[in-house]
């Protein structure tokens, strides 16, 4: 079996690991963020990203008043939430597995800066 964006995904995750190298764990989120934003910079990895991409959610057609606002969609094809918590649940495996769906994307990274040791879950759709 093929894994998909193989190359792309082993890239975001190094940087996440480097982040994760040299803040430890226990920072809120916005940190985590803040130093993937930096480690983005300059760089060809990320050049193609956005942060906070936001996505409509239709319902039956109608276009509901609430978005979906992903943490960064890197190469125009991943999305990248970033969490940091105590551990991962079922619900923050929900809402990337609900980003996928309102992007179209097929690939999401959920990754939880919140542990001694970086995790990391692959979500396809």
């Amino acid at each position: 079996m093929e894994i998909i964006y193989k190359a792309e995904s082993y890239a975001i995750v190094g940087k996440c690991i480097e982040a994760h190298r040299e803040l430890g764990h226990g920072f809120l989120e916005i940190v985590y963020k803040d130093a993937l934003e930096i480690l983005s910079e300059g760089i060809h990895l990320f050049r193609e990203r956005e942060r906070k991409k936001e996505y409509p959610v239709f319902f039956k057609g109608i276009l509901l008043p609430q978005k979906f606002f992903a943490d960064f969609v890197v190469f125009n094809k991943i999305i990248l939430e970033v969490r940091c918590v105590s551990c991962l649940t079922d619900e923050h495996i929900a809402q990337t597995l609900n980003y996928l769906k309102v992007s179209g994307n097929k690939l999401g990274l959920l990754v939880n800066f919140g542990r001694g040791k970086l995790e990391c879950k692959r979500l396809v759709l």
